[in-house]
């Protein structure tokens, strides 16, 4: 359950991390689509949200050890 866990807060923050880059470079390009800049920063808080349940699930696995 551990490991589970571990890859899949792992896998979320690559998918964070990810999503923050992309919707960076499209906000700095000057014929950038800023809509398509904007869906990826919402998508990036809710990658951020669903690592951060994970994380404190992991934290509370790894307690009941």
């Amino acid at each position: 359950m551990i490991t589970i866990l571990t890859v899949l807060v792992i896998a979320g923050l690559l998918g964070t991390l990810a999503t923050l880059l992309f919707g960076m470079l499209g906000l700095t390009r000057k014929t950038g689509d800023a809509a398509r800049s904007n869906r990826l920063m919402r998508l990036r808080v809710i990658f951020q949200g669903v690592t951060l349940v994970l994380f404190v699930l992991l934290l509370l696995a790894s307690q009941h050890r």
